[in-house]
């Protein structure tokens, strides 16, 4: 063929078929949709949320007042009155401390002040602006979650 690369029809239908068992990735999830303010403590910060259809659905149900806590060492978790669609979950690529996550099998949020591993429970729903900072408070709060832009 010398380089001629043709699609048939088999072909298509081939990549087709296949295309469902492929983990989903798109470039949308790494695309802003909007800002969130979370509160608690004397901590202010915001986060900057993925256009993804998790995200959306997070944020639909904003403003929200949750209690947070210290979960392990590395991340804070706040329960949400329901479960989130699931269907930008991971893994992902480049977990890092800031980002702001959900966990499916307990339908929680997750906000990372330390290193993580990304899996196929989590959905990465955006990224905290300032840093890690305020996730540093120790202890369980009310906290009060409100869209800003």
């Amino acid at each position: 063929m010398n380089g001629d690369y043709r699609l048939t029809r088999r072909t298509l239908l081939m990549a087709g078929a296949l295309s469902p068992l492929l983990p989903p990735f798109t470039h949308a999830q790494e695309q802003a949709l909007m800002n969130v303010r979370f509160s608690f403590s004397d901590q202010n910060f915001t986060a900057t949320l993925f256009d993804n259809v998790s995200a959306r659905d997070f944020a639909s149900m904003l403003p929200l007042e949750v209690e947070v806590s210290d979960y392990s060492t590395n991340e804070k978790i706040a329960y949400l009155p329901r479960k989130l669609n699931p269907e930008a979950r991971g893994p992902f690529p480049n977990a890092a401390p800031g980002d702001l996550c959900y966990y499916i099998p307990w339908g929680n949020l997750a906000l990372f002040h330390g290193d993580y591993i990304s899996t196929r429970d989590l959905i990465r729903l955006g990224r905290l602006d300032g840093g890690v900072t305020p996730l540093l408070e120790r202890g369980t709060y009310p906290m009060r979650m409100t869209r800003i832009s």
